[in-house]
């Protein structure tokens, strides 16, 4: 895992990785199902992350990554964590199992608050092994690994590792914190939780907030029935345009609102139809042009009012 500290490190933010977290979350559902993903409702304790001066440093380590193998529902995997000096601030080494082989770096012997974001990441790399689930590049598999540890309850430790101040520029892992803030306002909309008060960094709670914006933007486009006016005119004209000019003709924004809704006539002479992507799991949905109807999604179950 990539970690990014000092003075006068540059971090990025905004949302450059957008298209691969939606389609990582949307990979999630497709390998576990939205019962599986389901499973994974209760988050990561700020308690079983506590590790400070005054514990053992090998005992600790060893606790912490107990409690994140459990948060990831890998009962069988047992990780042996080991210190030593490096460049990234951990690495795992993925095996048939049932013990892994965790190396960090020697920074947190000290630096010990923030051991349980470097494992979160690791022991989520163990997982997707598990699973069989990964994307063909480098770049992208790891922010598979952020999106699936923040969607699955122990990636906000990730967040939380985030500072950026006048003495500190650090963040962990391949998600921008914004990207790590969208991720976590998805997963508390799905189970209902509000993790902004596990934050001990402001600006982790900052980069949050400015996530939880854009995922709720997702669920306020067209063709659903929240989206606001302007939008919904735009829709319209765009609609117009599709029934006239036939299959093809389509319409979407940028990644920035993530709408991309597209129109085509049906194959079988039934009218026009539009596909776009659920707001939970970014699937595409494909619904007829009819007016006011209810969608349901097949990969992660949610029923969507929309407005078509």
């Amino acid at each position: 895992m990539t970690q990014n500290r000092g003075r006068s490190g540059h971090i990025e933010h905004g949302f450059p990785h957008l298209a691969t977290v939606r389609a990582s979350i949307t990979a999630l559902f497709h390998r576990l199902s939205a019962d599986g993903i389901r499973a994974y409702d209760t988050s990561f304790a700020p308690a079983d992350a506590a590790f400070d001066a005054g514990d053992d440093l090998h005992l600790g380590a060893q606790r912490v990554a107990a409690a994140t193998v459990r948060a990831l529902r890998l009962p069988d995997a047992r990780m042996v964590v080991s210190f030593r000096e490096m460049e990234q601030a951990a690495t795992v080494e993925l095996a048939a199992g049932p013990e892994y082989f965790v190396e960090v770096s020697d920074r947190f012997r000290t630096h010990r608050r923030d051991l349980a974001a470097a494992l979160a990441h690791e022991v989520t790399h163990v997982l997707l092994h598990r699973l069989d689930l990964r994307f063909p590049g480098t770049v992208e598999n790891e922010i598979l690994t952020d999106t699936a540890a923040a969607y699955l309850g122990a990636g906000w430790l990730l967040l939380d590792a985030y500072r950026e101040d006048a003495l500190t520029h650090q963040r962990f892992g391949y998600l921008t914190p914004e990207e790590f803030g969208y991720v976590l306002a998805k997963r508390a909309a799905l189970f209902g939780e509000d993790p902004a008060t596990w934050f001990t960094s402001p600006q982790a709670y900052e980069a949050y907030v400015r996530g939880r914006a854009l995922a709720e933007r997702d669920h306020r486009r067209t063709p659903l029935t929240a989206a606001g006016p302007l939008a919904r005119r735009r829709y319209a004209k765009a609609r117009r345009a599709g029934a006239g000019a036939g299959a093809g003709a389509g319409a979407g924004a940028g990644p920035a609102d993530g709408s991309a809704y597209r129109f085509e006539q049906d194959g079988s002479g039934a009218g026009l139809r539009v596909s776009f992507p659920c707001p939970v799991c970014a699937q595409r949905l494909r619904v007829p042009v009819c007016g006011r109807l209810r969608a349901r999604c097949g990969l992660c179950a949610t029923v969507l009012d929309c407005t078509t």
